[in-house]
């Protein structure tokens, strides 16, 4: 995840004055001062002393907090322009940042839709064609909303007929949506428009009359950015008409904490209400009739033990991807018309890890991960195999969105050294072709592309991608690597292209991506190995890869950098503290840093899924035996830290990263800096400008190329 610093007039004029330093003069600095106070909770008969507890308050509201955040980003960016080489990783990362990215085309009435940056574009612009080969023409650019290229297309939707435009605005980075249409003939943007928006899905109904959403109440004073998101309801929204007076669909009010999203069938028949609790995929599914107001909302998979994710529906057969009984997944159907609906298994779990499904031409495309790496399989509608899609390599595909009735379908693929490359495909002849490829300032086949196995603590298995230069690969020499991880909420880390570690490989590096337990790479059981009372698993599998790369001669011992943002912000804190011997330096992204308190903020209440309850003694334990922030060792000597973090982050609020860092500097922990960046106008990642990412980038990885030996000059 991307997360740049607020530079105020004292800030400029520390960067003019600066001089580029060599590694061994980036001590620490003289660090800002920060109040402590006395705020003690006593938990389960422990004190627990919490003195930056005043830094959790919001930046835009306590001037307090907010005079600490410019202090901090002052020494921050002084120390910052100081970093040998970052100039020139800089320049780098732009000339690699700049090639031409397409985002998937959708069709719909014979036009088709899609994105495109060219290069340094803050902000990709939405495009149409009438027809595939048609002269493209601009819908929307959001690089005319905001001077700082800060507010962001998030998300779009089109009718049936390609008439009409819904869409989503991000400003600032934050999770809140504002969503307007658009005349998509015209370009008119029209009166329609709608707030309160977040963590939800868009979906028109089939006739273009109007549109559903979910959206949560308004909050109060100055409570936008922190307050708890609960009481999500449904809507629907007829064109022409005042938000006010939009239908309210679904809700239920006596269980506040749910999550509801909707989505119509593909027949246009159904509205699919999906309510969730937490971040498990553990899903309640109702149907709600849309050809009959007086029908009673219609429970189709009740209670919340299992994943059921529609996939689409064939008159009255609808099928579902789902893990009830199938840790790997599999695709099931039932009949909707059917007084009792009974399921009956369409593709069988198999020993690949199932994740999406979607139904394109009369099949069912599948996308597996065998070994976190893109494996795609085409099916009929009874299941039979027809055809596995050939990939290009080790890498990760996605896509394959569209209509039931049409064959045409649009997928991406990429990996470490290749950016997404967009296909048109015709699931049923099979047939792929090239609809857009990128022209890059490299050559791709100048690097190398490795799994490897390694061996954690207790004796499991854990994969690893490796990416290095040939030359690097083929000398046997150890090089600085950048050791990257997450570790959480059944997510998976597939390769993907990124400028700024390929900058970094090019300059001489390694970079490593640990596929540890928490994430999905292998199903449910992976999954629950790496949470709760077994998170400490998450940390000795990340540990484990560094004791890997150091063992094998891949990096040498003083030249191991670690990163991780959001949950992987909390994996950095936490094994750094438990292994600070072990990295030279870390960046610790967005992360969730209390894990006492995290559930008192915004989306926060979500987590415990994965975490536990704070307000649980055995959770509460447990969480306390790593909390990034109680857990800052006293008198022993940390590797390089730079925290980095955002004033809008409303998913992560910044508060973690500002009180961690204040425990980091307020103990003794050796010769090398503990510092904190943070952006403006930025939030959890989604939306940021170009310009921000690769300066952020540059700070990021300069700062651990200084401390691991890395060279930028050559």
């Amino acid at each position: 995840m991307l997360r740049n610093i607020l530079l105020t007039g004292a800030a400029t004029a520390l960067v003019a004055s600066a001089t580029p330093a060599s590694a061994q003069d980036l001590t620490v600095p003289d660090y800002p001062e920060t109040r402590s106070g006395d705020v003690v909770d006593e938990q389960f008969g422990e004190q627990v002393a919490d003195p930056y507890r005043w830094l959790e308050n919001d930046v835009r509201v306590d001037s307090e907090v907010a005079d600490w955040v410019e202090r901090q980003n002052e020494v921050t960016n002084a120390f910052l322009d100081r970093l040998p080489g970052r100039e020139k990783l800089q320049a780098r990362i732009t000339q690699l940042t700049d090639y031409e990215r397409f985002g998937l085309p959708t069709e719909k009435g014979e036009r088709y839709f899609y994105t495109r940056n060219d290069g340094l574009q803050n902000q990709s612009v939405l495009y149409v064609r009438d027809g595939l080969d048609g002269e493209p023409r601009v819908l929307i650019d959001p690089n005319t909303w905001a001077d700082d290229g800060a507010t962001a297309l998030a998300d779009y939707a089109i009718t049936e007929d390609g008439s009409k435009l819904l869409y989503a605005i991000q400003d600032g980075g934050s999770d809140w949506r504002t969503v307007k249409v658009m005349d998509v003939a015209t370009g008119e943007v029209m009166d329609d428009t709608i707030e309160w928006v977040k963590f939800s899905n868009l979906d028109w109904a089939k006739d273009g009359s109007g549109f559903y959403y979910s959206r949560f109440p308004a909050t109060g004073e100055g409570e936008t950015f922190q307050a708890l998101n609960t009481n999500q309801q449904v809507y629907f929204h007829r064109l022409g008409t005042e938000q006010a007076q939009d239908g309210l669909i679904y809700e239920t009010p006596e269980q506040p904490e749910l999550n509801h999203t909707a989505q119509v069938s593909d027949d246009g028949r159904w509205l699919i209400v999906t309510s969730s609790s937490g971040t498990d995929d553990r899903y309640e599914v109702t149907l709600i009739d849309l050809e009959d107001e007086s029908a009673t909302p219609r429970v189709l998979v009740p209670g919340f033990d299992n994943n059921y994710s529609y996939v689409g529906n064939s008159g009255d057969a609808f099928y579902f991807v789902t893990n009830d009984g199938a840790p790997l997944k599999k695709v099931v159907k039932t009949d909707v018309s059917a007084a009792e609906p009974e399921w009956t298994t369409v593709i069988p779990e198999r020993e690949e890890t199932l994740g999406g499904v979607s139904l394109v031409g009369g099949h069912l495309v599948a996308s597996y991960l065998k070994d976190a790496k893109s494996l795609i399989e085409v099916f009929a509608l009874d299941g039979t195999p027809v055809r596995q899609v050939a990939l290009p390599g080790i890498g990760s595909a996605g896509g394959f969105g569209g209509s039931p009735d049409e064959s045409e379908t649009f997928y991406s693929f990429s990996s470490y050294n290749r950016p997404s490359t967009v296909y048109r495909y015709d699931v049923e002849t099979g047939e792929s072709e090239v609809w857009a490829q990128p022209e890059v300032a490299f050559n791709p086949h100048d690097f190398v592309v490795e799994q490897k196995f390694y061996t954690s603590k207790d004796g499991t298995r854990v994969p690893m991608f490796l990416v290095r230069s040939k030359a690097v690969a083929q000398s046997g020499d150890a090089a600085p690597t950048l050791l990257y991880g997450y570790g959480g909420f059944n997510i998976s880390l597939t390769p993907g292209f990124s400028p700024s570690r390929l900058a970094w490989i090019e300059a001489g590096g390694a970079y490593a991506v640990a596929n540890i337990r928490g994430g999905g790479e292998y199903g449910k059981a992976w999954h629950d190995g790496g949470r709760l009372d077994n998170k400490q698993n998450v940390f000795d599998d990340f540990i484990a890869a560094g004791e890997y790369l150091i063992a094998e001669g891949i990096t040498p011992e003083d030249g191991l950098a670690i990163q991780g943002g959001s949950n992987g912000g909390l994996l950095v804190g936490a094994v750094t503290n438990q292994r600070p011997d072990l990295f030279a330096a870390g960046n610790a992204a967005v992360g969730v840093m209390d894990m006492l308190r995290f559930d008192q903020f915004t989306a926060g209440r979500y987590w415990v899924d994965d975490y536990g309850y704070p307000s649980k003694e055995a959770d509460w334990r447990v969480l306390r035996s790593y909390s990034p922030y109680h857990n800052v060792k006293d008198g022993v000597d940390y590797p390089a830290l730079l925290v980095t973090t955002a004033d809008t982050d409303d998913r992560v609020v910044p508060g973690h990263s500002f009180k961690y860092t204040a425990a980091l500097q307020a103990a003794e922990l050796g010769e090398r800096p503990q510092l904190i960046r943070i952006e403006t106008r930025a939030g959890h990642g989604s939306g940021k400008p170009t310009d921000k990412a690769i300066e952020e980038a540059s700070d990021i990885l300069a700062f651990l190329a200084a401390f691991t030996g890395l060279d930028l000059s050559e």
